[in-house]
Parts: C-alpha cells; sequence; structure tokens
C-alpha cells in the first residue's frame, strides 16, 4: 500500500483497504454511484467490502451526463433514501462519476462525506486526485463546481483489467502531461515502452505524486496548480467542439491534440528545441491514432478557448513548456498563435511530420 497525501491510497488489494476503511469509520447509510458499466464490471470486485445495505444510484454512462440533470436525479435519490450529514457517497467509476458524484456530495445538505473509487486509468492518475468537482454547463466543460477533498481516494490497478484499450490510451495521456511538465527522465523511460508494457503501478504512482506535490503547493489553481492544464487549453476546447457537435472523442484524445499544439507553440515561444519537440510528438503520434481537424472547425475551437478558467480580463492563458519537465504558467496566446498550432497539427503532424 503506498499513501501520497493523507486521503489517497495506491494498491492492487484495494478489498483488504476498503474492509479496513468500513472498520474505521461509521456512516449512517451507503450509497454507490454507477454506471451501467461500472455496475457490471466494477462493483463486483468490491461489493463484499460494502455495507450490507448499502444504495445503489446508477446513471448512464459519458460525459454527455455530467449535467445538472444528472445530478438532480441523483440529489433526488439522496433525498428519497433520506440520507443525511453523516452520510457517505461512493463514486465508482471514471472521470464524470468522480467530477459528479463529488459534486453532488459536497452540495447536498451543504455537504456529505464521498470517497472516490476510480476505475479508469484517466482517473486514476489525474480526474480522482486534487479535489476538483463540477459538471458541464451550456456545452462548457468544468463549468460549475467546487474544491473539496474527498475523505479518500482508492485507486488500484486491478480495474484498469476491465478497460479496453482506447480508454487506457485516453488516460495515458495525463501520464505523459505529468512527466513533461515534471520529470524529463521519467518521460524518456515510459516514450521507450509500447502502452501495454508500462508498469501501471509505478505508473499511477508517478503521477500521483507529482499531482499530489503541486496541488499541495496550489490547492486553489491560483499559479503554480495551472501546469497542469498543459495542453487543456487548446485539448478543452477541441474536446468540447465535438462533444457539442455530435462526433465525441475522449478526454485523452482531446488532450493529445492539445499537446502537439502546445508543444510546437513551446518551441515559438520558448525555444523548446526542435529535437525535443519532435521527440515529444513523434511519442504522441505512436500511441494515438490522430485525425485530421476540418479547418472549418478551427474558428469555434478558439472561440471555446476563451471560456479556459486560465484566463484573464478575456486573455487566453495557457501553460507552455520552458524544457521537458519545465513547464510555465500564465503564458498569453493570441488566437493567430493557436489557429497556427491547429494548421500545424494538420499538415505537419497528421499528414507528413515537417521540421
Amino acid at each position: 500500500m503506498k499513501l501520497f497525501s493523507e486521503n489517497v491510497i495506491i494498491n492492487y488489494d484495494i478489498e483488504a483497504d476498503l474492509k479496513q476503511f468500513f472498520h474505521q469509520h461509521t456512516f449512517s447509510k451507503t450509497a454507490v454511484l454507477v454506471d451501467e458499466c461500472t455496475k457490471e464490471s466494477c462493483l463486483p470486485l468490491i461489493e463484499d467490502t460494502l455495507p450490507k445495505s448499502y444504495y445503489l444510484i446508477e446513471i448512464k454512462s459519458g460525459e454527455e451526463q455530467k449535467n445538472l440533470d444528472t445530478c438532480v436525479f441523483i440529489w433526488d435519490r439522496l433525498t428519497e433514501f433520506a440520507f443525511d450529514r453523516k452520510s457517505l457517497l461512493i463514486n465508482l467509476g471514471g472521470g464524470v462519476i468522480g467530477d459528479m458524484g463529488g459534486f453532488c456530495a459536497a452540495t447536498y445538505k451543504r455537504g456529505i462525506t464521498f470517497i472516490n473509487v476510480p476505475t479508469t486509468l484517466l482517473a486514476q492518475v489525474d480526474a480522482s486526485v486534487g479535489g476538483k468537482l463540477g459538471i458541464d454547463f451550456q456545452g462548457l466543460k468544468n463549468h460549475i463546481g467546487v474544491f473539496k477533498d474527498p475523505l479518500r481516494v482508492f485507486i488500484s490497478s486491478k480495474f484498469l483489467e476491465t478497460l479496453d484499450r482506447r480508454e487506457l490510451r485516453s488516460g495515458f495521456a495525463e501520464v505523459i502531461k505529468h512527466c513533461l511538465i515534471r520529470d524529463a527522465s521519467k518521460f524518456e523511460e515510459i516514450s521507450k515502452k509500447e502502452l501495454e508494457a508500462q508498469d501501471w503501478e509505478d505508473v499511477i504512482a508517478h503521477s500521483n505524486q507529482i499531482k499530489n506535490d503541486v496541488v499541495a503547493e496550489d490547492p486553489e489553481e491560483k499559479g503554480l496548480r495551472k501546469i497542469l492544464n498543459f495542453g487543456h487549453t487548446l485539448g478543452h476546447a477541441i474536446e468540447t467542439y465535438y462533444m457539442n457537435s455530435g462526433n465525441r472523442i475522449l478526454h485523452g484524445e482531446a488532450i493529445a491534440i492539445g499537446m502537439i499544439c502546445e508543444t510546437w507553440l513551446s518551441e515559438k515561444k520558448f525555444g523548446l528545441t526542435p529535437e525535443h519537440t519532435k521527440m515529444v510528438i513523434e511519442y504522441i503520434k505512436s500511441v494515438y491514432d490522430l485525425d485530421r481537424i476540418d479547418p472549418t472547425a478551427f474558428e469555434p475551437i478558439l472561440a471555446l478557448t476563451l471560456q479556459d478558467k486560465k484566463n484573464e480580463n478575456n486573455i487566453v492563458k495557457a501553460s507552455i513548456l520552458k524544457e521537458i519537465g519545465n513547464c510555465q504558467f500564465n503564458v498569453e496566446l493570441s488566437m493567430d498563435e493557436m489557429k497556427r498550432s491547429l494548421e500545424y497539427y494538420n499538415e505537419a503532424v497528421v499528414n507528413q511530420m515537417k521540421y
């Protein structure tokens, strides 16, 4: 068992950790929030550790469910089950379940206890750690939310065995990001391995250590924590555009594109060496199946960057690499620079690499 903060536990044997947790804590009532996927594949892995009289709240899977209507459904169930402020909500699932379940718990009766049991790589290395909770609103990703830490986060690589390769790759984008912003030697290490050959216990622990260190210094994203958004200024806009157009791509796929664009911007803004630019982009290309972005989408994507939460005074501010392992936050980006990065992605990355 590895404890990276007072509330994050990483251990393959999650059953033993949950049994110990319920031995040490008493709750008036317990509910488990699942979607149809985690109900079938993940709940059976921990069900024997849960209180005998737990309640089940099931929602549909998918980012499109991360909205106020689903929150109302969850709040309705908690109210119907007469949950009080001594109750517990267990969020069993990926980033959508963790973000939305935590948000519902943090706001129900001004806050009940919740724990996260992340079941995707994305949630295990990013979404479930750091206390960010929220939902999408009017087509804008994570537009409504709060900061609130769960009582515990139980992370087990056992759940990765339930994922398909596309979901695994999606989560791996955040692993790549953590290495690029904070640990050049780790990036070199992971880039020498195929996806299936990664040491998941080590990768998960490494990402959690980086995120925990950054969040501990800046819990409410007033400064340093913004480096965790490398690749996300354009990546979130791309993800939101495709979600709103009905042709959704996964979070990590959008962030992979965003990291390519923002790596190119790193070379133009900070002089990241062409060799390192090529190293980063070729590795990302080797992991992801990248598709061209229709140029007609550039303008709506760029418009969406104006909603990025790092912005100030309607100026887009991004986190950009000074070098691999060293990231600078609050870097101003112009619309023209971002448009050129999207053009670079299409022309130089999707078609033929040009340097």
